[in-house]
């Protein structure tokens, strides 16, 4: 018998929501369902400040204040080559300042001061 794995969900009812006079540092990114989306998931799932949230059709990974992509991890997780380009074409829509910070690196920074370090003027 499979055991049901539990994730973390950050979807809430208007009930439960509470509104706040502060900034958030968070940041995240939502793909389709697909076998780049579950590799990049299971990747991000262990790190820390991370949440993954599945819905049926879609996967979204919620960070704070930062989420750190390394194609190299990805790669290996997927059994393939993954490519800055072609996690970004994974990728269906993002909150945050997304930046490719090398060949093997794409961060989306919630901070954006943090994120201007990396911007060219």
């Amino acid at each position: 018998m499979t055991e049901a794995v539990q994730h973390s969900n950050i979807f809430k009812s208007m009930k439960d929501i509470r509104f706040e006079d502060t900034i958030s540092h968070q940041c995240g990114i939502t793909m389709n369902d697909s076998v780049e989306a579950r590799a990049i998931a299971d990747v991000m799932e262990s790190k820390k400040g991370v949440t993954v949230t599945y819905q049926p059709s879609l996967i979204r990974i919620d960070g704070d204040p930062k989420l750190i992509f390394n194609m190299e991890e990805i790669s290996e997780a997927l059994g393939r080559s993954m490519t800055p380009h072609l996690f970004e074409i994974s990728t269906s829509t993002h909150y945050g300042r997304m930046v490719m910070v090398d060949d093997n690196t794409v961060v989306v920074f919630g901070d954006m001061q943090e994120a201007l370090a990396y911007i060219e003027h």
